[in-house]
């Protein structure tokens, strides 16, 4: 079975303690134990998700984030992250968004969306929305995407965009920059028999939106599909 196991928590939660590399070093064996944990963890959820989607991950192991850290612009000069990620890459350019998974020491987050969409993409989704927000509030409304992720997420400007009233009806919606969904697990559920099929679930209950913004980020406003 396709568990994540107690140990790769603990492993990182003493690098998330010690993170240098004569620490990193002396606990190599904890390190490859549990990236190939989370290895297998990732296959399976990749196998589990090719019934629901199309994706690109040509295993889970390409699917998973190196742990060394960039280091080169950033203040913090850790070497290592403290988590494990790894990211399901939709096919095609018409299929947008990914499935995001992330393990911390005390427990886990899964999710996607669309965290930094350009500038032509966002005023793209905007316009579609400004048409017609009932699509959207349709899928967030959606009893199972509730219960699943609660509200859409993500940053937003403060009054309205450029070119957008202030008054308008689904101003909520176009204030946002981002487009983020995300469910949180304990570390008791992480390690469970049952996570594997729960993050499955999870991304599966995102499709419907995923869909939805694929269609407007691939189609004008007449609904007609746009070269890309």
């Amino acid at each position: 079975m396709a568990m994540l196991v107690p140990s790769t928590l603990k492993f990182l939660s003493d690098l998330s303690k010690n993170n240098n590399r004569e620490w990193f070093q002396e606990h190599k064996d904890a390190y490859t134990a549990a990236h190939e944990n989370v290895i297998v963890f990732a296959d399976a959820l990749l196998e589990k998700m090719r019934n629901y989607d199309e994706l690109d991950n040509p295993s889970g192991k390409k699917s998973i984030y190196r742990i060394y850290r960039d280091v080169r612009f950033s203040k913090d000069k850790s070497p290592y992250k403290n988590h494990f990620a790894g990211y399901l890459k939709r096919s095609s350019k018409y299929r947008r968004g990914g499935y995001y998974f992330h393990i911390e020491p005390k427990g886990a987050f899964v999710g996607g969306g669309f965290y930094g969409p350009d500038k032509e993409d966002l005023k793209h989704i905007r316009d579609h929305i400004a048409q017609d927000d009932q699509p959207l509030r349709a899928i967030l409304a959606d009893p199972c995407f509730v219960s699943t992720f609660g509200t859409l997420k993500g940053e937003g400007v403060k009054t309205a965009p450029k070119g957008f009233s202030k008054d308008h009806p689904a101003i909520d919606l176009l204030r946002k920059k981002q487009f983020i969904v995300s469910r949180s697990f304990r570390s008791k559920e992480v390690t469970a028999p049952s996570f594997l099929d729960e993050v499955t679930d999870t991304f599966v209950a995102l499709r419907p939106f995923f869909d939805y913004m694929s269609e407007i980020l691939t189609t004008d406003l007449n609904g007609v599909l746009l070269e890309l």
